[in-house]
């Protein structure tokens, strides 16, 4: 089968929604840094670098492995460091400085991409910095939105496919998990998109959760220069909003064209 054609244009505009559902945008950095990272260095630098981020904390990695002495053979696990979690001074910006990369989100309520994408970067910066990578091994744009309903069968009010039962059986849809995996033709890229619904979680949560998962990453290792770090970014960034554009019905996207409700 041919693949459909597919062009990233960025003449087309896509809705600005101050209300979008979204819980929790990242990006993320896959990089086998050249300098070797050590906890302690590490730490002092972050805490340097960044004091609109206190307060660091360890990240631990689980090795499990078998040893073998005198024909007995047992299970070994120990713990090494993996990186520092960072938490921003106003609690909206997670950062991961991991040995292998940085990955940086952006919780509720979401601003815009400029402003998270501008964060990102600074904190790459700073890693690269640090770690001096030749190169990026994956890069990945990831947005998880979280769309409240009141009940399972406004899916179909939200979702331009929404999940059908067997035909003929009139079954009612309890919950479902969509994953598909797409390739981007003529581009360097591939995609998840993974669409479920949670059921409430809590006596004082009243409503369903359909959430809406949209991860565009990189195929191919590429050298992390600003002019093709920036060209990723945008081309990466356009695609999420189209991809979410075309999963949503054209009349939900206007639920969200105003500021959702505050609690002040």
């Amino acid at each position: 089968m041919t693949p459909t054609s597919f062009k990233i244009d960025f003449a087309e505009q896509f809705d600005h929604l101050p209300g979008a559902p979204i819980a929790e945008a990242v990006i993320h950095w896959r990089a086998h840094p050249e300098a070797k990272l050590e906890a302690a260095t590490l730490l002092a630098e972050l805490t340097t670098r960044l004091p609109d981020y206190p307060e660091p904390k360890q990240q631990q990695e689980l090795h499990v492995g078998a040893e073998v002495s005198q024909d007995r053979a047992s299970v070994q696990q120990h713990h090494i460091w993996h990186g520092f979690q960072l938490q921003s001074s106003d609690k909206r910006y997670i950062a991961q400085f991991t040995r292998t990369g940085l990955a940086v989100s952006r919780l509720a309520p979401y601003e815009n991409w400029a402003k998270f994408r501008d964060e990102a970067v600074r904190l790459w910066n700073i890693y690269r910095d640090l770690a001096r990578p030749p190169e990026v091994q994956r890069l990945g744009v990831r947005y998880i939105n979280v769309i409240r309903l009141d009940t399972m069968d406004q899916v179909s009010q939200v979702l331009e496919s929404p999940p059908t039962p067997p035909k003929a059986m009139g079954l009612p849809i309890g919950g479902f998990v969509y994953q598909t995996r797409f390739e981007i033709p003529g581009y360097a890229y591939e995609m998840n998109v993974v669409q479920t619904i949670q059921p409430p979680s809590t006596e004082t949560e009243e409503k369903f959760g359909l959430i809406l998962d949209v991860d565009v990453f990189t195929t191919k290792p590429f050298v992390d220069d600003e002019e093709t770090l920036t060209q990723k970014l945008r081309e990466m960034h356009w695609i999420k909003n189209k991809t979410f554009f075309n999963c949503i019905r054209p009349d939900a996207a206007r639920l969200w064209k105003t500021d959702p409700p505050t609690s002040e």
